[in-house]
């Protein structure tokens, strides 16, 4: 392995090693409760979103990207799940805002616990990765702005996907059966 992919894999470590499983916990609770659940991220943070998105929907769960046309309204009952490592997202922001009025719960993804956007959510989990927000100085991962915080998202969203699975009792087989065809 080349001395970048083991600096890069020694980041991740890092990150999964100063990680708090209870705020995962409490996560995978609120989401097997959700009636429906709703997504936002911007950028390469709303594609580990879509990813995420898409393996609840093959556990069969109620889930909608925000900005796609089929995305209900949310209200009493149903979750927004809105991923900001910089802790500020002025979109987000004003969808937490319609969401809380509508009645729905909040949980940020994030990196930075004091900004605006996870101080207006119900949960928050924290992702100790290095975002655009302080990727300069002298404790920089290899990878550049925000990359380790995307892809720390990757490997959190899948391993949270093996969790609900078990929670909910979804079996591989279920979920390959709710796989489009149409590809």
């Amino acid at each position: 392995m080349t001395d970048l992919y083991s600096a890069a894999i020694a980041d991740l470590s890092k990150v999964f090693n100063g990680f708090n499983q209870a705020q995962v916990d409490r996560a995978l609770d609120v989401i097997a409760g959700a009636r429906r659940i709703a997504f936002y991220g911007c950028g390469r943070e709303g594609l580990q979103l879509r990813g995420f998105c898409m393996r609840l929907f093959h556990m069969g769960l109620n889930v909608a990207m925000v900005g796609d046309m089929t995305t209900p309204a949310v209200g009493k009952g149903d979750l927004l799940i809105v991923s900001s490592g910089p802790g500020n997202l002025n979109t987000g922001n004003a969808l937490i805002t319609v969401a809380k009025q509508a009645g729905a719960e909040i949980l940020v993804i994030t990196a930075q616990l004091n900004g605006p956007t996870p101080k207006s959510a119900d949960h928050v989990v924290v992702v100790p990765a290095q975002t655009m927000a302080n990727d300069s100085g002298p404790a920089v991962s290899v990878l550049p702005m925000g990359s380790l915080f995307e892809g720390a998202e990757f490997i959190l969203f899948e391993v949270m996907v093996l969790q609900l699975r078990d929670k909910l009792g979804v079996t591989s087989d279920q979920m390959r059966a709710r796989h489009t065809n149409l590809e």
